[in-house]
């Protein structure tokens, strides 16, 4: 493997002498197979003596974060690592991002440890709300929303013991007066009620008022849909100065609009998803853990078609929307986020919403203006019951008229 990456027999022997030859020549077998090209292939190569160097490995352990910021001051400073090139101002990016990769790969990077009770708390229970099958959104929306809560707790000498009500109620407040939205402050609310809710089973505080901490009064169908006009996403899926990777963008574009889809179901597509003899093809529903069966329009075809011909790189990855460099994998949710939303700012489009999530907005719309019933735009969307798009029935008064005697079935 060394020797077919480099010539130079003094660079081989360096290599193969090192230790941990197995484990570095396995990850670099990696790299080649997902279309890393050789040069950037010898060059992680180098890098790697380094790492291997610095950690003081001659086995695979595992390694906390602290010791490869560390290793990577010594490489920064040490220049004996450096005789061929000057130290610019991601060379420590670069060390830190290989040595994290290559220990993700071989399972060896160690799980950081809590710095404190508040830090055990919330990795304590982020890991109940995984066991639960809680969707990988909702758990990260908790770390987020309880994350930054805990460091607010710290900054005023609390703790889980000695924290009260009143303490709880003054965050929420000094997040209204930052100017946060009343549905930002419920998802909050939600959040601390959840995380307190699992506090007072295992006994980390005193008082038990989960019950008692109130979110402000959201109504549920007082705005109307905050997604573009229909005229303003046939601009976006027909206009042919995309940006990188337009068959990607494309793509995308097309699903997130004609179907609706949310961009964790986007981007956990397969391959294999789709059954192109029968025209058809399979979605993961994020929330309702479902397999929804949709047909493939004729303008979805061309586009997925284009995109798997002419631009998706080969590589093993199975989801069918892969990141442009290698090592190709799954694309993630962000990139999508900025790809809808710099298109939307390129074609001067106006919306409430901008991202992703505005597209749904605008499909659910075009259904109903289509004739579509509510029992059949919930099915579409993977939605649990009508009251999520019962919304959209506010655009017009006479769809509402339509759809008037389905209501008062329902209610």
């Amino acid at each position: 493997m060394i020797a077919h990456i480099f010539t130079w027999q003094r660079k081989i022997q360096l290599q193969i002498s090192a230790p941990l030859l197995r484990e570095r020549e396995g990850y670099l077998d990696y790299l080649l197979e997902n279309g890393v090209s050789r040069q950037r292939v010898r060059t992680a190569a180098g890098m790697l003596l380094h790492i291997v160097r610095l950690l003081s490995m001659e086995k695979m352990r595992p390694v906390r974060a602290s010791e490869i910021d560390e290793a990577c001051s010594h490489w920064l400073r040490d220049p004996s690592a450096h005789y061929t090139r000057v130290v610019g101002p991601t060379s420590a990016e670069s060390f830190n991002g290989l040595a994290l990769r290559w220990l993700r790969f071989h399972e060896s990077l160690a799980t950081p440890e809590p710095l404190d009770e508040l830090d055990a708390a919330l990795h304590e229970f982020l890991s109940s709300q995984r066991s639960k099958g809680l969707a990988g959104e909702t758990i990260r929306g908790h770390k987020c929303y309880l994350a930054a809560f805990l460091t607010w707790v710290r900054a005023h000498s609390l703790s889980l013991q000695s924290i009260k009500l009143i303490d709880i109620e003054n965050y929420i407040a000094s997040k209204g007066v930052e100017g946060w939205k009343p549905r930002s402050i419920a998802t909050l609310t939600r959040s601390l009620r959840c995380f307190f809710r699992y506090a007072n089973e295992r006994g980390w505080t005193r008082s038990r008022f989960t019950s008692d901490i109130k979110s402000p009064r959201v109504a549920r169908y007082a705005a109307l849909p905050q997604g573009p006009k229909w005229s303003d996403v046939r601009r976006m899926l027909d206009t042919k100065d995309l940006p990188q990777s337009p068959l990607r963008a494309k793509a995308i574009l097309t699903l997130l609009s004609i179907y609706g889809l949310r961009v964790s179901e986007l981007t956990a597509i397969l391959l294999n998803d789709f059954d192109w003899q029968n025209g058809s093809f399979f979605v993961r529903r994020a929330k309702r853990g479902l397999i929804q069966k949709y047909p493939i329009t004729v303008e979805l075809e061309e586009a997925i078609l284009r995109y798997q011909q002419r631009e998706r790189p080969s590589c093993t990855c199975r989801q069918l929307f892969v990141t442009v460099r290698p090592p190709h994998r799954r694309i993630g949710t962000q990139t999508v986020q900025n790809l809808v939303t710099k298109r939307m700012r390129a074609l001067g489009i106006q919306t409430e919403r901008s991202g992703p999530h505005a597209l749904r907005h605008a499909c659910a719309t075009q259904l109903l203006k289509m004739g579509a019933s509510l029992r059949d735009i919930a099915d579409f969307l993977g939605h649990r019951d009508l009251r999520s798009v019962s919304i959209y029935a506010k655009l017009d008064r006479d769809l509402l008229k339509k759809v008037a005697d389905f209501k008062m079935g329902f209610i």
